[in-house]
């Protein structure tokens, strides 16, 4: 275990319930009989306020008064008193503890006071703490359990379940113990006051017995150290998380395009895929993904077989691999032989593949052997409904040998209740993750792809060094000079305080030219119609001077105008947005998409964490349309889609070394057969005094 100081959590050597009592209807007696009824075999100690004896183990008044090894306790005290329990086992020489009670943050100021206290109290003598306001921890291999819920503890298995809830664990708990869910580890970290979802992932991971990780997540305490520890785990280990709170209101306060797109989820969601997490939609998503993890081998693509006795599963089976991005495999012609020499006229040997109402135990089985042995088939997808004319439990039992000796994965989706309870507990016996339905067969069959396609990319992944040298702010340095540092090319703007000095301005450049007005007030010059392209000649110049300072005065009156920007216009090309939002968890995000004006209505965007790697650019642009047209749509002619990757990684290394940069956004850069061009570029900085370097 890396962090020795949690190892207390993990494997104690004697636990001592303080708080412990003989009344049924206390936490300390559920803890107490828990603890006791699990197996554990160290050292176990009850201290309370009333003598007495809890199945046959002593309770003392005293922590003083314990005897044996001790090293974790299980703190089940009022809040006021827990300062005083934490500093006496500390004398004790006790190193962990779980601080079970509530009344602290959760309560108010006051509970928040009184949990740093607690803290304080452990780190006096190097203590850690999970909690306070937490249900316990179970280990079911070692055995131990720690909690107060009703027994009988879960069953033994290979996903550890992390919870910043309480309630939402136990009813998990309830929830799988008749689904045949087995369990490794269930961690409830509470308020974590001290040890922290981040804290735990390393530990759990090194579990020899724990395949996948599954985490629910309301909040993260250190975005950055979550990102890098995550990333680490997850290159040996599924990570799963259900991170509630997606729907929060906007920052409505933004200012650029990029501030308003990149939101607290969005954020997430770059910080989960830079970290190969796998973020589940729902609670009972994350269960099906993880069960699809723990015992399914990983398939080497997306094409996926459908095998049915009935053609409406079969079709939403269809339907519900496009949705998450999986696609029906074309099968061999020789598979297609094989199945029409197998199964009667009537039936579908086109994928998917409908065997009909009448397949047998042996049907079942040679016509899934057949598919799993296509050389263009990477998973299937089993339904099993009823079958008229055979028991359910007699295909499961022919099938079973097949999906444990395939390196494909198999996900069977086992419909009904009663007549197919037989066949559910033989899959379950043999580690077959079964689903009610095929939507969820097939989103579990996604979650295999993505990771797969995530552990390949591991493998590819190397962090890009800027080609170009870097360049840190200086007062003189416009952000044109600083991006010409990063090589992102900007056609440079002149400002023209009167139209004299607008024409010479357009001379200097030459014609044709844009003028955008100048105004420290306007972030968005298109929205107030504050830009004239096309602009062939001085007169022209002149006119629409005159005419961009009248009408912005006029529908902004109390904006405060500089003038106008004189900028060269160049040749047509597609538009597009990069972005950067520096966020105070997570550091910066990256903003890749449709640009232009098209940017606030279209909301074509992706969004990931730098500093980027090629790998991560090339993904963003395949996640937009913007990026996916570059490669050429109707009257628009390909664009140079590796100069906008160099670009991304380019401005990501840019805003990892010049921290001073809140916002940065390019709208839009302009993409050409020919490479990019920057032609709007907006900076946030930190520091007020510098935002008139914007431009």
């Amino acid at each position: 275990m890396t962090d020795q100081s949690l190892l207390p959590f993990f494997d104690p050597k004697g636990v001592v319930i303080i708080g412990a009592s003989t009344a049924p209807d206390k936490l300390g007696y559920g803890t107490a009989r828990n603890l006791i009824h699990s197996g554990y075999k160290g050292n176990i100690q009850l201290i309370g306020q009333k003598p007495g004896q809890i199945f046959d183990h002593p309770i003392r008044d005293a922590i003083e008064h314990a005897t044996g090894p001790l090293d974790l306790a299980v703190l089940i005290v009022p809040a006021e008193s827990m300062v005083e329990v934490i500093l006496a086992c500390g004398r004790r020489g006790i190193k962990a503890a779980i601080l079970i009670s509530s009344g602290f943050r959760e309560s108010g100021n006051a509970g928040e006071l009184l949990e740093k206290k607690c803290l304080e109290a452990a780190r006096n003598y190097s203590m850690r703490l999970i909690g306070p306001n937490c249900i316990g921890i179970i280990n079911t291999h070692l055995p131990i359990d720690t909690t107060f819920l009703q027994p009988p503890m879960p069953a033994a298995g290979n996903i550890s379940f992390i919870s910043q809830s309480g309630a939402f664990c136990a009813a998990i708990i309830d929830l799988m113990r008749d689904q045949g869910f087995g369990f490794s580890h269930i961690l409830s970290l509470g308020n974590q006051v001290d040890i922290t979802e981040t804290d735990i992932l390393p530990a759990v991971s090194e579990d020899i017995k724990t395949r996948v990780i599954v985490l629910y997540l309301e909040s993260i305490a250190d975005g950055r150290k979550f990102v890098r520890v995550a990333r680490q785990v997850t290159r040996s280990k599924p990570l799963i998380a259900l991170k509630v709170g997606r729907f929060e209101a906007g920052r409505k306060a933004a200012a650029s395009h990029t501030g308003a797109l990149v939101g607290a989820d969005n954020v997430f969601e770059a910080a989960f895929e830079k970290s190969g997490v796998l973020r589940a939609g729902s609670a009972e998503q994350m269960f099906d993904w993880a069960r699809a993890l723990a015992d399914c081998p990983l398939p080497k693509g997306k094409r996926v077989a459908v095998l049915t006795n009935a053609g409406g599963p079969g079709v939403i089976a269809a339907d519900a691999l496009e949705l998450n991005g999986l696609v029906l495999a074309d099968l061999e012609a020789a598979t297609c032989k094989t199945l029409s020499d197998l199964l009667p006229e009537a039936a579908s040997v086109r994928n998917p593949v409908d065997m009909l109402a009448s397949a047998s135990p042996t049907i079942y089985s040679a016509c899934l052997r057949t598919l799993l042995e296509d050389g263009q088939v990477d998973q299937v997808l089993l339904i099993l409904p009823p079958p008229p004319m055979y028991p359910a439990e007699t295909v499961a039992e022919s099938i079973i040998p097949i999906i444990k000796s395939s390196k494909k994965p198999v996900a069977v989706s086992l419909m009904g209740s009663l007549l197919t309870e037989k066949a559910l507990s033989g899959f379950e016996t043999a580690h077959i993750p079964t689903f009610p339905f095929p939507e969820r067969a097939a989103s579990a069959l996604g979650a295999l792809v993505r990771r797969s396609w995530y552990l390949q990319d591991q493998k590819d992944y190397q962090d890009q060094k800027p080609s170009s040298p870097v360049r840190i702010y200086s007062p003189e340095m416009t952000p044109s000079e600083l991006l010409s540092g990063y090589e992102i090319p900007v056609v440079p703007l002149a400002l023209a305080g009167s139209v004299d000095e607008a024409v010479s301005a357009a001379e200097r450049v030459g014609y044709p030219v844009v003028l955008k007005i100048a105004s420290p007030d306007i972030l968005h010059k298109s929205d107030a119609s504050g830009v004239l392209l096309n602009i062939n000649d001085a007169h022209s110049v002149k006119v629409g001077f005159a005419a961009l300072v009248n009408h912005v005065s006029r529908v902004q009156p109390d904006a405060r105008i500089l003038g106008v920007h004189v900028q060269k216009q160049i040749p047509l090309g597609q538009e597009v947005i990069l972005g950067m939002k520096r966020d105070p968890q997570f550091g910066p995000v990256m903003m890749f998409g449709s640009g232009g004006v098209e940017v606030a209505a279209m909301k074509d965007v992706a969004f990931c964490l730098a500093p980027l790697s090629e790998t991560e650019a090339q993904n963003m642009l395949d996640r937009t349309w913007a990026g996916r047209r570059l490669k050429g749509y109707r009257n628009l002619p390909p664009g140079d889609e590796k100069a906008v990757i160099r670009a991304l990684v380019n401005i990501s290394r840019l805003v990892l070394d010049n921290d001073y940069v809140r916002e940065l956004e390019i709208n839009p850069l302009v993409v050409n057969d020919r490479g990019v061009l920057a032609l709007d570029v907006r900076l946030i900085y930190e520091r007020m005094d510098d935002l008139k370097k914007s431009s």
